[in-house]
């Protein structure tokens, strides 16, 4: 029964809930990135480049021959080049929420920065002796 405990005490600390959404929304992410680049970034890049699909893009290191029942051998590079893509793309959008979250703070830092801090009771206190005894 120990360990039920122990295993329902690690599931529901805060940090493993706040990592599984991470997980999924990163998951989803993906998927937006992946759409991203082969239906949207790829083609224009392709109609530039003479009608290249990259995801077909290899390097053939033997020929296929049907007859003997060979078949073909070949670096299959243009997959790569689009996974590369899609990393900098997310790369590059972790990196703008990353900034925008660091502004936030600086912001909240600064607005900290400039209040005025409270004053304790005994520094009010004093503060009224003082304005009663300037009065007199």
């Amino acid at each position: 029964m120990g360990i039920l405990k122990e295993f329902k005490e690690f599931a529901l600390r805060g940090n493993v809930i706040d990592l599984a959404v991470g997980v999924v929304i990163g998951g989803a992410f993906g998927k937006i990135v992946t759409s991203l680049v082969d239906d949207i970034i790829m083609p224009p890049i392709g109609f530039l480049t003479g009608g290249v699909d990259f995801s077909q893009l290899k390097y053939i290191i033997r020929e296929a021959n049907e007859a003997e029942g060979v078949a073909q051998v070949a670096v299959t590079y243009g997959n790569f080049v689009n996974v590369v893509i899609q990393f900098t793309i997310i790369a590059f959008c972790i990196f703008m929420v990353i900034k925008g979250i660091n502004s936030l703070k600086k912001k909240e830092e600064i607005k900290e920065d400039n209040a005025l801090p409270v004053p304790t009771k005994e520094e009010t206190l004093l503060t009224e002796i003082r304005d009663i005894l300037k009065n007199k």
